[in-house]
């Protein structure tokens, strides 16, 4: 990723599921209520708000630092965010096309997909168990992804990024498991350490951002949700 000079990361707005989710945490359902695909799922009228602050912070930066290329999740509701953001920011967006790339969708939960955790120990109390042996970074649920096949697809992805990107200043509108992901590959963490920082939940529309400080990215900031302030809460 050398070629990069800017690596900004968002997470997409607040969606109508983390509302669902939030609805039956700490109760006894087995599913999330959320009735959509996973890549249908909208934003919520706080998400959107947040999406305009987002905006907003993406217009105040200094030149040198606006992004020159802008990748989004194919999902709803990160596409929307992407949207709403530029939007807010006709001077910084000014030739700007939102890239679509597959590889930064979210993480597939194959069977498991629309259950609780309370739901998965008790309809498929095997996966439950094969979870607590295996680990969140390397436990891969029936049909679906494990983080450590987020890793390999996003390896992928910064490649080319660090290749073709023009100017080399990079915002990606995507989900909390790849910014989670890709502060692992950026920092060159280890599993111990990726699962530490995931325990602080990712915010909707904070930011994340590495700059070039010479042989590397270097992080400058995580998880920053300063300009949100006024923005509706951040969700899980």
């Amino acid at each position: 990723m050398n070629a990069l000079q800017w690596l900004n990361l968002t997470r997409h707005g607040e969606s109508t599921g983390n509302i669902a989710y939030r609805t039956v945490l700490g109760t006894d359902a087995e599913e999330t209520g959320i009735s959509e695909r996973d890549a249908d799922v909208p934003l919520s009228e706080a998400g959107r708000r947040q999406a305009e602050s987002l905006g907003r912070w993406l217009a105040a930066l200094p030149e040198d630092e606006r992004p020159t290329t802008v990748l989004a999740s194919p999902f709803v509701r990160t596409l929307d965010t992407a949207r709403i953001a530029l939007a807010q920011a006709p001077d910084t967006a000014s030739g700007l096309e939102i890239r679509v790339d597959e590889r930064l969708r979210d993480r597939d939960q194959g069977m498991l997909e629309g259950l609780t955790p309370t739901g998965v120990r008790r309809r498929f109390p095997s996966e439950a168990e094969r979870l607590a042996r295996l680990g969140k970074f390397y436990y891969r649920p029936p049909g679906g992804e494990s983080w450590a096949d987020l890793a390999l697809r996003l390896r992928s992805l910064y490649r080319d990024v660090a290749s073709d990107s023009t100017g080399g200043r990079v915002l990606v509108v995507t989900h909390d498991a790849i910014v989670v992901v890709t502060r692992y590959l950026v920092e060159g963490l280890s599993e111990r350490e990726v699962l530490e920082i995931e325990g602080e939940p990712v915010a909707n529309c904070s930011v994340s951002r590495w700059r070039n400080d010479g042989p590397r990215l270097g992080p400058v900031s995580y998880n920053d949700c300063t300009h949100l302030l006024g923005a509706g809460a951040a969700a899980v």
